[in-house]
């Protein structure tokens, strides 16, 4: 079948998710269909090539057709693709896992419960956290904290969590019990009596807007679930694997949570898998006869994926191999000063980092600020025009995200800025 006609088959039978299908199946749309990939550049249907500017949705961590990535999962695919992790257990998991306890320094987070995707993660976090206290004197402990604005996923229970109804459908009432706060004077004033945990996107928010944490908050936060006992539940889906300067959000104000979830970047970008890590407080906590009932029932079929597995063990060897994170503060501050530079244009208000992630603000005037209708859809307009650049990211409203493959190069870096500010400068008139 020609590569050409398959743009086609997807506007007849494909639903594609945050995506408005009356503008994608509009005759006069073409779909970009990405059909191939080399470190940090994307290749379309008409061989065209981008630079991949949002790490395809913020997975991909050392670059397209990585050598040492396609090898581990070609010599795990010889073995086996996927076994059953319910009552049985395979090596590379196990090798992953000890892989993960040991990247925290007195391994304070020993264990290591698999599944598939970020809001997997979360859901197991929350049902581990509430269970625990269920069943281990404090059945009071129903609600849990989370922050205006967070987004922690797509699955009911996760979903409960977020603070943005547009990824709520239908109603934002469902779910878990939340108290929904804005930040630590907040937080502050909640009784703690009935609170099991509490979850935040450690630094940043991501679908927030790209939105940066106050130097220090996190470290309040964890003191103040200290004092009161209660869970800290770090969602570092889209912070983990390198993405802030360090291997972990966490680590750059020297926090140990009770629960991490981890996703996106864990395989590298390659396949899906999701790990919730946790102490030996809490899996004590489920110990006990079967007919006790303090089992975790829960758990998915691609748990433990072979080759997603041999995936991420491999893109931690990528790690040490070529000193990821060694490398990273000068691509980091490299990264700041071009970002720095579109702030002389009359239409970027504001630039947010954290490491390899930025968010951009775009607006009709900055001073008095006036934001876009939403109607106008400049975020978009712009993230679309940039492919004429070869530029491929994807904006949060009028907020254009930036948040390349860690293997960027400063000169890739100076291409994806260019592309956004001729994008801008044509589409707002600069």
């Amino acid at each position: 079948m020609n590569v050409l006609s398959f743009a086609d088959l997807d506007k007849v039978h494909v639903w594609h998710p945050f995506t408005p299908m009356s503008d994608w199946c509009a005759q006069e749309h073409e779909p970009l269909m990405l059909t191939e990939g080399q470190g940090c550049y994307l290749f379309d249907q008409h061989g065209r090539k981008y630079l991949d500017g949002n790490a395809s949705i913020w997975t991909n961590i050392h670059g397209h057709n990585h050598p040492r990535i396609n090898a581990a999962i070609r010599d795990q695919l010889d073995r086996v693709a996927h076994t059953s992790f319910l009552g049985f257990g395979s090596p590379p998991a196990s090798q992953l896992a000890q892989e993960l306890v040991n990247l925290f320094p007195g391994n304070p987070l020993n264990k290591v419960f698999y599944s598939d995707n970020g809001s997997t993660s979360i859901e197991a976090a929350l049902r581990m956290a509430l269970q625990y206290w269920k069943q281990n004197g404090r059945p009071e402990r129903d609600t849990i904290i989370a922050f205006d604005a967070a987004y922690h996923g797509d699955t009911l229970g996760a979903a409960s969590m977020g603070g943005i109804s547009l990824f709520k459908g239908s109603s934002n009432q469902f779910g878990y019990h939340v108290e929904r706060v804005s930040g630590m004077d907040a937080i502050s004033k909640i009784g703690h009596s009935r609170i099991a945990a509490v979850i935040i996107e450690p630094l940043m928010q991501g679908a927030a807007g790209m939105k940066t944490w106050p130097k220090g908050m996190l470290k309040e936060l964890e003191t103040w679930c200290r004092e009161r006992d209660i869970f800290l539940i770090l969602d570092e889906v889209m912070t983990g694997f390198g993405r802030t300067g360090t291997m972990f959000a966490c680590q750059q104000e020297d926090v140990i949570p009770d629960f991490i979830c981890l996703a996106k970047g864990l395989t590298g970008g390659y396949l899906p898998l999701a790990v919730t890590m946790t102490s030996q407080r809490v899996f004590d906590g489920f110990l006990g006869d079967a007919s006790e009932g303090r089992t975790l029932y829960y758990g998915h079929s691609y748990t433990g994926n072979q080759l997603g597995c041999a995936a991420a063990l491999a893109s931690l060897e990528v790690f040490r191999e070529e000193k990821v994170l060694e490398q990273l503060p000068a691509k980091v501050e490299y990264f700041g000063q071009q970002l720095q530079s579109l702030l002389e244009m009359k239409h970027v208000a504001e630039v947010r980092q954290c490491g390899m992630m930025a968010g951009i603000d775009i607006v009709l005037q900055k001073e008095p600020r006036i934001e876009y209708e939403a109607s106008e859809k400049m975020g978009v307009r712009i993230c679309c025009d940039a492919r004429r650049h070869e530029l491929l990211t994807r904006p949060i409203g009028n907020t254009l995200v930036l948040m390349p493959p860690l293997c960027v190069t400063m000169a890739q870096v100076d291409l994806m800025v260019a592309a956004l500010r001729s994008s801008i400068e044509l589409l707002c008139g600069e």
